[in-house]
């Protein structure tokens, strides 16, 4: 019998049933009896096709997703596991994969993970390459269903198309259905599905339905969790409907229904509920989006809480009379969005590229064969090796953070260096920026440096090049003498398909 018809999320998927999807956030502050009786109670639900069990759900280390989830199963409900790359390094990664295959559990949620709040923080793989392992196992007889995740609601250019971008690679990755971070803005709901539809890429998306009472909305109007974000407007219909006798709890289910048909009318493949466990709360929800369903268009014009003077991809044909226009963004907003790229900031790239072009050493010339002689020359030679890391690393780390990976990727990240993103990230931004800064540190998100860069320089395209994990071992080395031995990982040698672009 094969997955697909045992599996009941993936059979929902290619049959395109709608269907939902019910995250339970397995936190430290809930106990395990308490996920698992509520789980009990939605495996009763006959739309739910899938409970997804959270992993390090906003920073904090929670209840272990894997016996979580095989407690699930027991009980009615099937796991959708969230897999993270936060505090274990690609090994411990992949055991975790193998563990969940002994136990059948075969569908997880490849994320790159939220910053962890206590601990030493490992960042070791990005989800693009988690997706890729997870690829690997899948030609080896491990049948998992692949739910990657993308935010359509950044409000800065370069980091809204990066994030579109980097889908494209974890769907050429392998990935068999995207999910949605939270946000209530309905255009920019149309336009990921507008995106995907023009270049051919059929993957389903479930959009992200959260029960949004006052905590939540409080927290996520400060930024957090990282990549949650709610808008004034928002936050103050969430205050006043919280008056109400039942603080606000039919409003937010109301809101929920009425995301979901627009969900459905857009063509989304499905809904992925947060903000309760609530079984009850979960059916209506379904039953009152059934309803809707018809006035999907009118609900659309009203599910408009996006960022003010915000980007948006496309006019939007379908803006009605009650939708509010957008107004300016206040001067605090302004202050927030990353800067365009300088004539500075791309003139090291420039001229490295026109350096390049003068000595060529990137293919087979007989410059590129001299350097392999003397760089093997010295390799053999240990206190020459150093001399030469030492001198790399002085004249790299004033001008692009060099870290000395040892597995120099500048040239393909338009010479911003990887290291210096407090998750080490190699194939695109993670979803935790606000405004197109850092979820981390107090600056700019370096991928919408790249993306500016690339941008500039005509080449967007070549940011769908794969950018394979570094090899660890090589850190404190030279790099120069790793490229021209071929001891590095990079996309033009990590494997047959590494350097294939999204097409």
């Amino acid at each position: 019998m094969s997955t697909v018809r045992t599996n009941p999320l993936a059979t929902a998927v290619a049959e395109r049933r709608f269907c939902y999807v019910v995250e339970l956030v397995a936190s430290a502050l809930r106990r395990e009896w308490q996920v698992l009786e509520a789980a009990s109670r939605l495996a009763r639900v006959p739309q739910l096709v899938a409970g997804s069990i959270t992993s390090y759900a906003g920073g904090a280390l929670g209840q272990d997703p894997i016996r979580v989830g095989t407690a699930a199963r027991a009980r009615g409900l099937t796991p959708n596991v969230h897999v993270t790359c936060v505090s274990q390094d690609r090994e411990g990664i992949r055991k975790t994969l193998e563990d969940l295959h002994a136990l059948g559990l075969h569908n997880v949620f490849a994320l790159t993970g939220d910053w962890p709040r206590e601990g030493t923080p490992i960042f070791d793989i990005d989800s693009v390459e988690l997706v890729r392992m997870i690829a690997e196992l899948r030609r080896g007889g491990m049948p998992f269903h692949v739910a990657v995740a993308v935010s359509p609601f950044k409000y800065v250019e370069a980091d809204q198309l990066y994030q579109y971008l980097k889908l494209e690679k974890k769907i050429a990755a392998g990935a068999d259905l995207a999910i949605t971070q939270v946000g209530w803005d309905a255009v920019k709901f149309a336009e990921l599905r507008r995106y995907l539809d023009e270049r051919g890429l059929a993957v389903p998306i479930l959009g992200n339905v959260y029960v949004l009472g006052p905590r939540a909305a409080e927290r996520m109007a400060t930024g957090q969790p990282p990549g949650c974000w709610v808008s004034p407007e928002l936050l103050e219909a969430v205050r006043v409907e919280s008056r109400a006798p039942d603080k606000g709890l039919r409003a937010r289910l109301e809101r929920a229904a009425r995301t979901v048909a627009v969900l459905r009318g857009l063509g989304y493949a499905g809904a992925y509920i947060g903000g309760t466990h609530d079984a009850d709360q979960v059916q209506w929800v379904i039953r009152r989006a059934d309803a809707l369903a018809t006035q999907w268009e009118e609900l659309y014009g009203e599910l408009s809480f996006g960022r003010s003077g915000g980007f948006y991809l496309y006019e939007d044909p379908r803006r009605s009379a009650t939708r509010r226009a957008p107004r300016a963004a206040p001067p605090g907003d302004r202050a927030t969005a990353p800067a365009a790229p300088s004539s500075r900031s791309t003139l090291v790239p420039r001229a490295l590229d026109a350096l390049g072009r003068l000595f060529p050493v990137a293919r087979d010339t007989p410059l590129r064969r001299v350097l392999r002689r003397l760089f093997a020359w010295i390799d053999r030679r240990p206190p020459l090796a150093r001399a030469v890391e030492r001198l790399e690393l002085a004249v790299k780390q004033p001008v692009f953070g060099c870290q000395a990976c040892g597995n120099c990727v500048l040239s393909w990240m338009e010479y911003v260096c990887p290291q210096t993103c407090p998750k080490q990230m190699r194939n695109g931004p993670c979803g935790g920026t606000d405004m197109g800064r850092c979820e981390v540190l107090d600056q700019p998100c370096i991928w919408v440096a790249v993306h500016e860069r690339a941008t500039a320089a005509g080449r967007v395209d070549t940011l769908r090049t794969f950018v394979p994990a570094p090899d660890r071992s090589l850190r404190g080395t030279s790099s120069w003498i790793n490229y021209f031995l071929d001891r590095d990982r990079r996309p033009d040698r990590d494997d047959q398909d590494a350097g294939r672009q999204v097409r």
